[in-house]
């Protein structure tokens, strides 16, 4: 696994820094970009919801997405405790700056506690380059190394196979398949113990 490493910006933004992209928070500026992807048949398709109205992403964004990123970010730096805070972050192409994605982490009341997930979502014109890999595997060291989270889960939908592939190529294991809302699911878990014998 490629090493990453985390700082802030010179703008006052977080960013973990993985091989081809990188990760940051999200900025107001990322609206339409970001609203687009959503709307991307390829993104939702898999996560729907996602693709919600402009206005709707905006007061998203700006009332609720940004703000709690502060608060993950500064629980982070007063010792880790995390508790039920979520944190979103961009997935960004280093050799354009363009924002091609995004990789989040939160709580997921239809799985059983600890239920903490990541999960992620790319670009159709950015597939299978391993962009959507090196994110998930920034996102799952730096919370295990930074904050008191000690297991994560991740699903992917039964037809979603690259989603599957990319949470296997982060160690987790499979746990059997699950239904959610009227879909089932494969479930994966990876505890801080086997990442660290993994690594």
């Amino acid at each position: 696994m490629d090493s990453n490493t985390y700082y802030i910006s010179e703008e006052n933004t977080f960013i973990i820094d993985c091989k081809d992209v990188i990760l940051r928070e999200f900025k107001v500026s990322d609206l339409d970009k970001f609203h687009s992807l959503t709307w991307q048949p390829e993104i939702h398709e898999y996560l729907p919801g996602w693709n919600v109205s402009k206005e709707q992403r905006e007061d998203w964004l700006i009332n609720y997405e940004i703000p709690e990123n502060k608060q993950f970010l500064h629980a982070v730096s007063e010792g880790g405790d995390i508790g039920e805070l979520r944190l979103r972050l961009g997935i960004i192409l280093k050799e354009t700056g363009e924002l091609i994605g995004w990789c989040c982490t939160g709580l997921k009341d239809e799985l059983p506690p600890p239920n903490r997930e990541i999960m992620y979502a790319i670009s159709k014109d950015h597939r299978g380059k391993g962009y959507t890999t090196q994110a998930a595997q920034g996102i799952v060291k730096y919370l295990f190394e930074n904050t008191n989270v000690e297991l994560l889960n991740a699903i992917a939908l039964l037809i979603n196979l690259p989603s599957s592939r990319v949470i296997q190529k982060c160690g987790f294991d499979f746990q059997g398949v699950i239904g959610i809302d009227n879909d089932r699911f494969n479930y994966y878990k990876l505890d801080k113990k086997g990442w660290t014998i993994k690594r």
